[in-house]
């Protein structure tokens, strides 16, 4: 079968399957108790239910096993990812401590790299050396196991949001898969990356905000292992510059989360799996953005990378082009977005300065938004109406009186 007929009908096939069986699943979830409760660090305002993962396991399952050929490599990534599901599944439930996932974590990378998932060779810069590569000798297996692991957490780091991880990781599959359809020899993990690629699109109608189900640890771990392990069976058997650099840089928002919050952990004396407010989403969030404009910001991001990544391994001087003109339009359109999104939320309205004269100093300050006056008017003293004088009065009474006892003595 042709490669491309190949990649539009796993796609396709996964979307499907995935898109149907969600609405089962939620239910499934909501029977088994898996639902996701409204705390200080959640954004979600009431109950929904999570495992939707589970969705998207199904579709991409079928899709391969209808038009992948199954070689020991993609028997041990599907393998490995059997076991993220079981696990993520039970923890969805009964919310397993930490220790628990890492191990599980590690018996799926266990697999994939007893089943020859393993890269052998990193690149090098060309200002840094001469060689094109590096062969990583004995280390190769605790760097690949260190991949897998870091990429199965990364994703499920940054999956706060409604629609936010499932966008980025669709956003990163097809990234992979256009990069692998240029310079991969491995054909499989083209029609791979479409599959996954289907299966996140076919749930995010389900996901966006407000969503009526999430994925879960089920999910976000079966996403970042998929990913991972793809990865190193495509992209680490090409050349040069993008063997290594390509899948970083295609992920580069959930690895960079996920390396932000374990130093920003470990540099405050905690645990780096103890969860706290301090991703990019929670920043986000902080700086004033709403939910639905954090996750379009997050998504710009991550398809600006992939994009670059896509023009380091594209080898036409046309791809680069096309791949630099589409990067500087999601600049402008993610500006446009957010500026008017902003517009809106303060009624329409401008900031126009105003002048504040204050002894010794004139300096311009924007207007406040409108939204915002409520808090300044409760937060500054408030301003009394002038009331009269009483000592001024009371004295000009006083000069009456004098003035009248006077009169009648000299009478």
């Amino acid at each position: 079968m042709n490669l491309w007929i190949s990649v539009i009908l796993a796609a396709a096939v996964a979307f499907a399957f995935c898109y149907l069986l969600t609405p089962k699943v939620k239910k499934f979830a909501e029977f088994v108790g898996a639902i996701d409760i409204p705390n200080d660090r959640r954004i979600n305002d009431h109950p929904v239910p999570r495992m939707g993962g589970l969705a998207i396991f199904v579709g991409f399952m079928v899709s391969m096993i209808l038009f992948v050929q199954l070689s020991p490599q993609i028997a041990g990534m599907l393998l490995g990812a059997c076991i993220i599901v079981a696990m993520g599944a039970l923890d969805d439930i009964v919310c397993l401590k930490p220790w628990v996932k890492l191990a599980g974590q590690c018996v799926a990378a266990f697999v994939a790299i007893r089943c020859g998932i393993v890269f052998n060779a990193v690149s090098t810069l060309s200002f840094m050396s001469s060689k094109a590569f590096v062969e990583t000798g004995w280390y190769s297996i605790p760097l690949t196991f260190l991949w897998i692991v870091g990429c199965t957490n990364a994703v499920n780091l940054i999956d706060g949001l409604d629609g936010l991880a499932v966008g980025v990781s669709a956003i990163s599959s097809a990234t992979l898969l256009i990069v692998s359809a240029l310079v991969s020899e491995n054909t499989a993990v083209t029609v791979v990356m479409a599959g996954l690629v289907g299966a996140c699109l076919g749930f995010i109608p389900y996901n966006h905000n407000p969503a009526k189900i999430f994925m879960g640890d089920v999910g976000s771990q079966f996403l970042g292992f998929v990913l991972s392990t793809a990865s190193i069976i495509g992209m680490f058997k090409m050349h040069a510059l993008v063997t290594f650099f390509v899948p970083v840089i295609a992920m580069a928002v959930p690895l960079a989360d996920t390396t932000f919050a374990f130093v920003r952990r470990i540099a405050k004396g905690q645990s780096p799996f103890k969860a706290d407010k301090g991703h990019f989403h929670h920043r986000l969030l902080a700086m004033g953005l709403d939910q639905k404009q954090a996750v379009m910001v997050l998504y710009a991001i991550s398809a600006f990378m992939g994009l670059l990544a896509v023009a380091l391994a594209g080898t036409s001087s046309a791809v680069r082009i096309l791949c630099m003109l589409l990067m500087a339009v999601i600049v402008a359109v993610l500006w446009a977005y957010v500026y008017i999104r902003r517009i809106q939320k303060n009624g329409g309205h401008h900031a126009e300065p105003v002048t504040l004269h204050m002894p010794g100093i004139i300096r311009e300050k924007k207007a406040e938004p409108q939204a915002e006056t409520a808090f300044h008017a409760a937060s500054e003293p408030e301003t009394r109406p002038e009331e009269p004088d009483i000592d001024t009065d009371l004295d000009l009474d006083l000069d009456h009186i004098l003035e009248d006892i006077r009169s009648e003595e000299e009478s």
